[in-house]
């Protein structure tokens, strides 16, 4: 997988290897902190080279990393796991959190409805405040 690249920045890394959508948002959870280089937080323009370790938080997930490879382009998702390795402790860890979340949804079930108050409801609203 790797071409002949040996360097590469941080932000298009991680767009090509599909933790995020868009270099943008990449960059962004760079910026905020969700993204370290060796257990050091870190700019979205360094460059980076096999052998490091990336710890990215997303969405409450955590994922331990050694990059293994690089490419230019995004490519299938197939061929991106391919450019890095998870250590096994993230992964058992990882796993251990998604389970968690889907006990936790089963528990509290989640329904649109729930947050906005349909036309009724917004009457009722109105005349309970203007009591």
């Amino acid at each position: 997988m790797s071409t002949n690249l040996e360097i590469i920045r941080l932000d298009k890394w991680l767009w090509t290897a599909r933790f995020f959508k868009t270099r943008k948002l990449a960059a962004e959870a760079i910026s905020g902190g969700k993204v370290h280089i060796n257990k050091q937080r870190t700019k979205p323009g360094k460059e980076v080279k096999a052998g490091a370790l990336l710890s990215i938080n997303k969405d409450g997930l955590n994922w331990e990393i050694n990059i293994i490879g690089f490419s230019n382009q995004r490519r299938p998702a197939k061929e991106a796991v391919l450019l890095f390795e998870e250590t096994a402790e993230s992964f058992t860890k990882r796993q251990q959190q998604l389970v968690i979340q889907r006990e936790q949804r089963e528990l509290l079930p989640f329904t649109g409805h729930d947050l906005k108050p349909n036309k009724k409801d917004r009457r009722l609203i109105h005349r309970f405040k203007q009591e």
